[in-house]
């Protein structure tokens, strides 16, 4: 550059090695950009399920669910309807466009969405042949299931099932769709009410519990003292019961708290109130661990059965609570029993 001797040879060799570091950078860059972006659409993306998986699923469901469970509300579309009430309330939500066509001219439905686990692809495609075969199901990332109804005759369906049979806040959104399809259908649905029935009579808590309950059992196993514990640990072995609400109800900013409350005072406990880190909002907790608390409950799941894969979570549960009350639990057999049936088992 400096009429140095051979100075050009530097320059176009330093040139080509700049360009040459700086394709490979872009290239490296790009490349992790990409695969960012590939796996994030891959997450998100729903697709379809193959309607062999679906029948294969409902077939072993039906094989495995016992007689009693799917005949207490075969044939009955009220007990049904509250069932699905108490689901749709807990883990569902109704999805309502504007009105008119799109410009493609496709006309917008509403749609109603339950949303789930994929281990509960039996109990949706045990629904969806009770309904007669409305909606469709969709796989979202790797594990979450939803069975989506969202034309024409199968909502009509669904909102006369339901009509009248829901408790929160949801119950407005409903009304909303309601509105929306006498609006374009030219229909005369009347108004839903916000049912304020006894819980007792009717299986809706089933369906609620069926998406946000909990059956826990703990096992605290006993400990001596040592240089970190100043007081030795007793065994113990406890039930637990417990349901979870967001304290607003997103789309209508209407409070929980309300319909908790009425829910509390017929389980007999207190409502707790607390701030959860993965939903980033507070929730509305219910809490039962007394034994007499959790024979009534027994009494209600065993007249509403559960139908799902809490199923056999309340199974064990119920196992474990025959066991306290028979004094098993305090042997070693009935011990080493409990610990099978939680998974503790060294």
């Amino acid at each position: 550059m400096h009429n140095f001797n051979n100075g050009y040879y530097s320059l176009y060799l330093a040139l080509i090695l700049l360009i040459s570091s700086m394709s490979f950078w872009f290239r490296d860059i790009i490349a992790e950009g990409t695969a960012y972006i590939s796996e994030s659409l891959i997450l998100k993306t729903a697709k379809a399920i193959p309607k062999e998986e679906i029948k294969l699923r409902l077939d072993l469901y039906n094989s495995t669910c016992s007689t009693k469970k799917r005949s207490a509300f075969k044939n009955n579309p009220n007990l049904f309807g509250y069932y699905l009430s108490g689901l749709l309330e807990g883990d569902g939500h109704i999805s309502i466009p504007s009105l008119g066509n799109t410009t493609l001219n496709r006309i917008l439905n509403p749609r109603i969405v339950f949303t789930s686990h994929i281990d509960n692809l039996g109990l949706f495609a045990f629904i969806q042949s009770e309904l007669g075969g409305i909606g469709r199901f969709q796989l979202s990332g790797k594990s979450t299931l939803r069975y989506i109804i969202g034309d024409k005759e199968g909502t009509l369906l669904f909102i006369n099932l339901i009509h009248g049979k829901l408790r929160t806040p949801k119950n407005i959104t409903f009304n909303k769709l309601i509105e929306f399809f006498n609006g374009k259908y030219l229909l005369s649905i009347s108004e839903s009410l916000l049912d304020e029935s006894d819980f007792n009579n009717n299986s809706w808590l089933t369906g609620f519990t069926e998406a946000d309950g909990h059956f826990g059992i703990k096992y605290i196993e006993s400990k001596g003292k040592s240089d970190t514990r100043k007081r030795s640990v007793s065994e113990n072995i406890s039930l637990r019961f417990r349901l979870d609400q967001r304290l607003f109800d997103k789309p209508t900013s209407c409070s929980m708290k309300p319909f908790m409350e009425r829910l509390s005072l017929y389980l007999d406990t207190n409502l707790k109130c607390y701030d959860s880190n993965k939903t980033r909002s507070e929730v509305l907790s219910l809490y039962i661990s007394s034994i007499d608390k959790i024979s009534f409950l027994i009494n209600y799941f065993d007249k509403y059965p559960l139908l799902g894969e809490k199923y056999d979570s309340y199974v064990k549960w119920v196992s474990v609570y025959n066991m306290i009350i028979s004094k098993q639990h305090l042997t070693n057999e009935g011990r080493l029993k409990i610990r099978e049936l939680i998974g503790k088992l060294d």
